[in-house]
């Protein structure tokens, strides 16, 4: 493809507003744009319009089938597909689509992740179009095009079943709470405010040829046992490195199938990692960001194969090396396109950037809990805390110059804002440009970056949805708090200074700006009475505290019975997940490196006995490899006897607690005894790809 004309293939397999705009009558048109941005009822008959529109530019751009597009608790999406065909009288068929099967789907529930809110016989589930999300057609590699219609999913009793409808819920909840705000401060002429995100996503690539050869990344999407390569990431020259040829031809290409389907991929570079990479989108509404960055995922892994490459979207692939990560730069802006986050020129004259900051700021520090749950994962368990996260303690960045405008303010005193300032580089040749009031702190798991919060805690293989549903809704109640103190006030210049004073006061612990690695910050956070939750189990126990159930209720987010049932979801996630990981060791570890070492023992004891009185080196190594393999051994029916423990438990928090904690030290003890054989044996006789293999063959 030599040359992309950009504008017009961008958004092309998109039903969006343009394309709206051209197929649908205009008075159908301005019907669902109400529905849209106002919240109307949708009429029968305007679905009926906009679902035939849909239906002939689908087929017009070669589909023959539609698909509801959702997201249930699995954490990936779903998909049944069904074709446009409607049999005749006279044996023939027509293209059909209605406004009704536009509208509502029936798929089978029964298989998918309930946690108790349905028996397993109770099969129906809905599928509700959400028209807040552009349809779109996906292709294949084949060429086969399907129209995907973004959907909620429910259960018969309307509980929600997926991540889409707690997001729309919690969206309809920060705006209303934010509108009161807006308008106690004398803003009337803002209808609707509307949170965005823009949601990083890092990912590894590797070879198809080595992963095939490798059971852990097929099964785990991990590599449960490798010796560390020579080399590693120390010389920190892979960091927006020269991008390989190979690989720059599947971003190039990954670019190309995203934007077809109207996701703004816009950045692209090498991370930090050998085999690391990082795609970085514009910002969206955050329900369109949460769909955007499925399909995101979704395509990374279809177009790695296309390059018989594998995308690894697992927080810690490698041991040894920096985990993936999904960063989310969350605001709120108004549908007269304002940022609500932006402090200006002069932060400390801006008062209702100072209220925005404040509401953040109080509910990070009141639903800290909550935030870390929602990043609770047995992927991210191994990232957080080592060098290319964030700790587990929740604290947020503001940089010096806002921290210290707060401070003054809460005492009283009179607060300015630095002077712009410029960075003098002291070459002539290279111009001065303006310097940002705030450094980055990439320690931060919560850090202001100018006009947005950057939410670090993310993993790279989960959805985006339920940390935006925790940070709109902790950040509603918040805002709700503060519109009732303003709309009560009789000086609201008076109240916003108390606000202000409030906040740092009860909740000025939450900001830190220093290093959040180093182990002062530990002991600084304990004292501050900071929680330090260090792993899934116990962090996933926040969402169904009375705290949180108060919180979700009031704003019509999610239920009690919802609660509990994501919490039983994934809580049994992680246990399922630590078992396959278990079992897969388990096979590995007997069905290749275990033979791997005996052939090597047998072969070291026969050229031993040869060599007579020189056979010392083969005598030191059969003794090496010989103890390695008993040790080995030992782990392996270790973890055999503590995963049976484990899979016997009834109780899905005590068995995810038993696999915590006896069943992944198990997995380690393992681990290092055969990485420890690896750095002992030939080459040949090594039974799967090394850490060099994979991390730098591409």
């Amino acid at each position: 493809m030599a040359h992309l004309e950009i504008p017009e293939l961008f958004g092309s397999n998109v039903f969006n507003d343009k394309t709206m705009k051209e197929r649908l009558p205009k008075e159908t048109y301005k019907a669902l744009k109400k529905t849209v941005e106002k919240g109307a009822a949708l009429k029968p008959e305007v679905a009926a319009v906009v679902a035939n529109a849909m239906k002939d530019w689908a087929i017009g751009k070669g589909a023959t089938h539609y698909t509801h597009w959702f997201q249930p608790l699995t954490g990936s999406t779903a998909e049944k597909h069904d074709s446009f065909i409607d049999p005749t009288a006279d044996g023939g068929v027509i293209m059909e689509f209605s406004g009704k099967q536009l509208i509502q789907g029936e798929p089978d529930a029964s298989s998918f992740p309930s946690g108790g809110l349905r028996a397993t016989f109770e099969a129906r589930g809905y599928t509700a179009w959400d028209c807040t999300s552009p349809a779109f057609l996906k292709e294949d590699a084949l060429g086969d095009v399907t129209l995907c219609i973004p959907t909620a999913f429910c259960s018969y009793n309307g509980e929600a079943l997926d991540k889409k409808t707690p997001l729309l819920r919690s969206m309809k909840a920060v705006s209303e709470q934010a509108l009161r705000v807006l308008r106690a401060m004398g803003d009337g002429g803002v209808s609707r405010v509307i949170s965005t995100v823009g949601p990083e996503q890092e990912y590894f690539l590797v070879d198809k040829a080595y992963y095939m050869e490798r059971l852990d990344l097929m099964t785990c999407g991990r590599a449960l046992f490798g010796a560390p390569a020579p080399k590693g990431q120390e010389l920190e020259d892979q960091y927006f490195g020269p991008i390989k040829d190979r690989v720059a031809s599947y971003m190039k290409d990954l670019d190309v199938e995203l934007w077809k389907m109207g996701v703004s991929s816009k950045t692209k570079h090498n991370e930090v990692a050998p085999a690391q990479y990082e795609m970085a989108p514009v910002f969206a509404t955050t329900n369109i960001a949460a769909d955007h960055n499925q399909l995101v995922m979704e395509t990374m892994q279809k177009v790695a194969l296309r390059h018989d490459m594998v995308c690894l979207l697992h927080e810690k692939p490698y041991a040894g090396v920096n985990g993936s990560g999904k960063h989310n730069n969350w605001s709120l802006s108004t549908d007269t396109g304002q940022n609500l986050l932006e402090p200006g020129n002069t932060p400390h004259d801006n008062a209702q950037f100072l209220v925005f900051l404040c509401a953040l700021l109080q509910a990070v520090d009141t639903h800290a809990d909550i935030l870390r749950a929602t990043c609770g994962s047995s992927g991210n368990d191994h990232r957080l805390g080592a060098n290319e996260a964030p700790p587990a303690i929740i604290s947020a960045f503001l940089g010096s110059e806002l921290t210290d405008i707060l401070t003054k303010l809460a005492k009283g005193e009179k607060a300015t804002s630095a002077a712009a300032a410029f960075m003098k580089i002291g070459v002539d040749t290279l111009p001065e440009f303006p310097k940002d009031n705030t450094d980055r702190n990439r320690t931060s798991p919560f850090a202001f970056t100018g006009n947005k919060f950057e939410f670090r805690m993310l993993g790279s293989s989960q959805s985006i949805s339920g940390p935006n549903v925790a940070l709109n809704t902790t950040v509603a109640e918040a805002l709700d708090q503060i519109a009732t103190r303003l709309e009560k006030a009789k000086n609201v210049n008076t109240e916003i200074q108390a606000i202000v004073r409030d906040t740092v006061n009860n909740h000025g612990r939450i900001i830190f700006n220093g290093n959040n690695y180093s182990e002062e910050w530990v002991v600084e956070a304990e004292k501050r009475g900071l929680g330090n939750v260090g792993n899934t189990v116990d962090a996933l126990k926040a969402f169904v505290t009375k705290k949180s159930i108060k919180l979700f209720g009031k704003y019509n987010v999610l239920s009690k019975e919802e609660l509990h049932s994501r919490t039983e979801i994934y809580t049994e996630q992680y246990a399922k997940h630590i078992n396959i990981e278990a079992q897969t060791a388990i096979q590995m570890v007997r069905r290749l490196y275990i033979p791997a070492a005996i052939y090597y023992v047998t072969d070291l004891g026969t050229s031993a006995a040869g060599a007579g009185k020189h056979g010392s080196v083969q005598k030191e190594l059969l003794g090496q490899v010989s103890e390695l393999l008993e040790a080995t051994n030992k782990c392996l029916k270790t973890l055999e006897k503590e995963t049976a423990k484990a899979q016997a438990v009834a109780n899905v928090e005590k068995q995810a607690a038993a696999f915590r904690d006896k069943v992944v030290p198990a997995l380690q003890c393992l681990r290092t005894g055969v990485d420890a054989l690896e750095g002992l044996m030939p080459r040949d006789l090594w039974p799967v790809p090394t850490y060099a293999d994979l991390l730098f063959k591409l």
